[in-house]
């Protein structure tokens, strides 16, 4: 792969995809082939899957199958997108990527972990980030944001959104070398302003 790739994580409301399409934009003022993607989504079929994962009035989804159809998404993401995007040098800011099965289906919803890295890595054996950026906030801060309409992962209790923080901030502590944990700002500009300087000091 010739591209780099960079994911943003973090729990609801932390503001990922507002900083992932202005990271994007940023990147493409300084001349890079850059494009912007979420997760689950990107894709016809990923979409639709999206809608399914997120909509409160869809039947209800046992945790092996909710890990799967997000799974599903992402190998259709791989396919169609971020791996011809690379092949050809371009640079990929996902918004959500393998570290939010793992965070919000393992911890958050206890299914195996070792079951979802070993089909993560089966997925994405030839990808992985090059950067991850972390965006951590206050679980009731950040759902305070998402305001009274919540999906269907959002309306779930502080309890599960407390144990998807805690495994972020396991996995960014098993990561360092890819793993960036900066905290919002309200002001969306100066959070910007700290991601930049990130992106700096990876080198790009």
């Amino acid at each position: 792969m010739k591209g780099r790739f960079i994911t943003l994580e973090g729990p609801e409301g932390s503001g990922k995809s507002t900083q992932g399409r202005l990271l994007a934009r940023y990147l493409k003022s300084r001349g890079y082939k850059a494009i912007f993607l979420r997760e689950p989504g990107g894709t016809k079929l990923s979409e639709k899957i999206r809608r399914v994962l997120l909509d409160k009035s869809s039947p209800k989804i046992c945790p092996m199958s909710e890990m799967l159809l997000y799974m599903a998404a992402r190998a259709q993401l791989m396919q169609e997108v971020i791996r011809p995007a690379l092949r050809k040098g371009n640079l990929v800011v996902c918004d959500r990527f393998l570290d939010s099965t793992i965070v919000y289906q393992g911890y958050g919803l206890g299914v195996d972990l070792s079951l979802i890295e070993y089909l993560g890595d089966f997925l994405t054996s030839d990808v992985k980030p090059d950067l991850t950026i972390f965006l951590d906030v206050a679980v009731k801060k950040g759902l305070s944001v998402c305001g009274k309409k919540l999906d269907r992962i959002e309306q779930r209790p502080l309890t599960y959104h407390r144990r998807v923080r805690r495994g972020y901030l396991e996995l960014a502590a098993r990561h360092p070398e890819r793993f960036v944990i900066i905290k919002p700002d309200k002001d969306k500009r100066i959070t910007q302003t700290k991601i930049r300087k990130v992106i700096c000091d990876y080198g790009f």
